[in-house]
């Protein structure tokens, strides 16, 4: 395990109560996705109606929207999902009074040393690692029999219940965005929901906050990375933007649409579409006023199932860009520790 990986002195957001400078190792630096802007253009990132998914009426002009909005963003805006305001601003409640318990308390979930489950920071990889100002708590939520209840919450006395009940209502909604993107693309519909929504198939909450930070113009609340997921469902904070999408070589904030949920696609559904699909570059910055909460649930196939392009999607125009892979989360894991895109490494 490399130096540092154990219980910050203090967390992003004793510091931010503290008001604290951030210390040197938070301080961004320029990388090849470029510098750090905090005012970029908002996204025109699609609007999605996806219970037009569910009828016929409307669904084939949904889903050429759909096609559009992953073949250039790689994300999309999602409403009429079938859950109200008031149950995801009592989700995002229920978050925000865990991350307002005393350190005392939120430290009983401490992820420990070499692992990513649990309560606290990210793992440090090296010496030189710029850290993200944030705090969070990571589960594994799917399958069931692999969790570790120990790093559970039981305070506040309802999280695990609403981390449950929110789990199921990701699962439909996940099958019917694989459903639709088959769809999209003429596929057979359960071409990529079968890698995603079976039984041993891998759930992944990760629920952060993001304190307020005196210096956004040079800390990050999350560095820029795309994800390896299948897709990731990520809700907002309606209290104020912070994430940001990278498109075209240029940076845009992603705006925050109160009863939406924010889709973006990972690795694993650029692979699986041979690279018709985008899995988008994209990273949250820091706000001197406001912090904010978010909730993203992360989609993986069991890692035992290999995952590569669907073969009709593989020909003589569009020839097989990408290696079959298998527990990508893991070969993910091992390029960023190496400093290297994981998706340039299974490029054919």
């Amino acid at each position: 395990m490399a130096a540092g990986d154990s219980l910050p002195a203090k967390t992003a957001q004793q510091m931010a109560v503290d008001g604290d400078q951030p210390p040197s190792k938070y301080i961004f630096n320029n990388t090849k996705f470029g510098p750090l802007e905090t005012s970029p253009p908002f996204a025109p990132v699609p609007i999605i109606d996806i219970g037009c998914f569910f009828s016929s009426s409307n669904q084939q002009t949904e889903l050429q929207k759909l096609r559009s909005a992953l073949t250039t963003w790689g994300c999309f805006q999602a409403v009429n999902h079938g859950h109200s305001d008031s149950y995801l601003d009592n989700l995002r409640q229920v978050f925000r009074q865990f991350f307002e318990l005393p350190l005392e308390e939120k430290r009983k979930y401490f992820r420990e040393t070499g692992s990513v489950e649990g309560y606290g920071n990210d793992m440090t990889y090296s010496e030189n690692q710029v850290q993200d100002w944030c705090d969070r708590l990571f589960l594994r939520i799917l399958p069931e029999d692999q969790r570790k209840l120990r790093f559970w919450p039981e305070n506040p006395s309802n999280l695990r219940d609403i981390i449950d009940d929110y789990t199921m209502k990701i699962k439909s909604i996940s099958v019917v965005i694989f459903e639709a993107m088959a769809r999209s693309l003429d596929l057979e519909e359960h071409c990529f929901s079968k890698h995603f929504t079976e039984e041993h198939d891998v759930l992944q909450g990760r629920f952060i906050l993001y304190p307020p930070c005196p210096t956004p113009d040079q800390v990050l609340g999350l560095k820029a990375h795309s994800d390896r997921s299948g897709i990731t469902l990520l809700l907002q904070d309606p209290g104020v933007e912070g994430l940001q999408v990278l498109n075209d070589g240029k940076w845009y904030m992603v705006p925050v649409i109160r009863d939406a949920l924010f889709i973006n696609l990972g690795d694993q559904m650029q692979i699986m579409s041979n690279g018709i699909f985008k899995s988008p570059v994209h990273r949250v910055v820091t706000n001197k006023a406001k912090g904010r909460i978010s909730v993203a649930m992360f989609t993986e196939p069991d890692p035992n199932k290999e995952i590569g392009p669907v073969d009709v999607l593989v020909d003589e125009k569009r020839p097989r860009a990408y290696k079959t892979v298998k527990n990508y989360a893991i070969f993910n894991h091992e390029c960023f520790q190496k400093g290297v895109i994981a998706l340039d490494a299974v490029k054919i």
